[in-house]
């Protein structure tokens, strides 16, 4: 009876330890599943960027991309591709901005590009336990280093706020041509993705 005991003891402990693991497994890709997504949905948006302004719910014109700490939204910009399967009356142009709010990504689009005052955006959750989201942008190629020996470009050197100058006379502001997106992930630490963007 005690060899009993005994055998179904170290029968519970092993799987309980196997029951453990595969609950760790099962959560480790999931979260790499939902860090993975996020990413794509992003280098989606980006790689069908479009030089179209807009003009907000305040009647103020936006540059086609904008963005950083100082901007209205971590990144703001237009993207052209947005699929109409049932034809509706509208552009395929679409705006879409992305966020940090409560340690979450959040992605925000519009039915339409120049907004009303009762527009309201379609938001979705993207990545939730998101710390910090950091950008840089390449103003222009002659700004472009890339260390000696390496294949990862120098971005110590890009601009942090992509915004329109308020003390310029200049209304109309150029795109990047480059963008460097940094999030900083709960229990996985800093990733960055580096795009360049069209017509480059």
């Amino acid at each position: 009876m005690a060899i009993t005991a005994f055998v179904a003891l170290i029968a519970t402990t092993s799987l309980s330890r196997v029951m453990d693991g595969v609950q760790s497994l099962r959560a480790t890709a999931d979260r790499t599943y939902e860090v993975n997504r996020a990413w794509m949905i992003i280098s989606r948006d980006l790689r069908h960027f479009s030089d179209r302004p807009v003009r907000d719910e305040f009647g103020q014109i936006e540059p086609a991309l904008a963005g950083g700490e100082l901007a209205r939204f971590a990144l703001s910009f237009t993207r052209a591709g947005w699929h109409n399967p049932n034809a509706n009356p509208r552009s395929n142009l679409q705006r879409v901005n992305y966020r940090l709010e409560d340690e979450a990504l959040w992605r925000d689009s519009y039915s339409v590009l120049d907004r009303a005052g009762d527009t309201e955006p379609y938001s979705v959750m993207l990545l939730d336990g998101v710390e910090d989201m950091q950008l840089a942008f390449l103003a222009s190629l002659d700004d472009l280093e890339i260390p000696s020996g390496g294949a990862v470009p120098d971005t110590s050197n890009w601009v942090t706020n992509w915004v329109v100058d308020v003390g310029s006379s200049d209304t109309e502001m150029k795109n990047p041509i480059g963008v460097e997106i940094i999030l900083q992930l709960q229990g996985l630490g800093e990733m960055r993705r580096l795009y360049a963007l069209p017509p480059l």
